[in-house]
């Protein structure tokens, strides 16, 4: 604890935060670029998504964790996440349906996820030797979370950026078909977790809800 009294004007000033409101800039500038500008709207939207992984750090290294922050990271990421899948679902009218399936998957199971934490008075990202162990390595190991959401996101853009472009080419390959192979199991395996997200939270909230009429 600390003898520092901190103010809401504080808090939402706490630098991972503020790296939080510049996501969304980044974001907001690449979904006005995506129809017409893939290059400026690639960047912006790899650099929010970037981004995502100094924040937590910041947040741990100042001591500036907060609801409000763990809030605006996860509504940033699924927001972001979910207008690139429209954008997709628009460039690929044949794959709308997978797009959809994937962007509902995604706010679905972290919205319950986040909630169950929250009505367990933890981080989202807490996890105890109780928990499923699948969730329990996603979220404690940092180089995995990281890979497993790095990855979706390059799976996603280079889906993006393939309707326009095959990129630098590097012996005859197309670098941005390259990523998409290597981080399409990744994706796939960030549809698993998330699934399990879905099921691991239904649980938790339905226990509660158990302790709660027992009482």
């Amino acid at each position: 604890m600390t003898d520092m009294k901190y103010t809401t004007g504080n808090v939402l000033l706490f630098v991972p935060n503020l790296i939080g409101y510049a996501r969304i800039i980044l974001a907001l500038v690449s979904f006005y670029y995506m129809p017409t500008d893939y290059g400026k709207a690639a960047f912006c939207y790899l650099l929010s998504g970037l981004l995502d992984a100094l924040d937590g750090h910041a947040a741990r290294l100042l001591n500036q964790c907060s609801k409000f922050g763990a809030m605006l990271d996860q509504l940033t990421d699924r927001a972001a996440t979910a207008c690139l899948c429209v954008t997709l679902a628009i460039l690929y009218p044949r794959y709308a349906l997978f797009f959809q399936l994937s962007m509902a998957l995604d706010i679905v199971s972290h919205w319950m996820h986040l909630h169950a934490s929250l009505m367990k008075g933890s981080s989202h990202k807490a996890m105890d030797l109780n928990s499923n162990p699948i969730m329990r390595l996603y979220y404690t190991s940092r180089p995995v979370l990281f890979v497993m959401c790095a990855g979706n996101e390059i799976f996603f853009s280079m889906v993006y950026l393939l309707n326009f472009t095959e990129g630098p080419m590097i012996i005859g390959v197309s670098t941005y078909r390259l990523l998409l192979y290597v981080t399409a199991p990744i994706m796939a395996g960030k549809a698993l977790i998330s699934f399990i997200h879905l099921i691991d939270a239904s649980i938790r909230i339905a226990s509660i809800d158990a302790e709660e009429k027992s009482m």
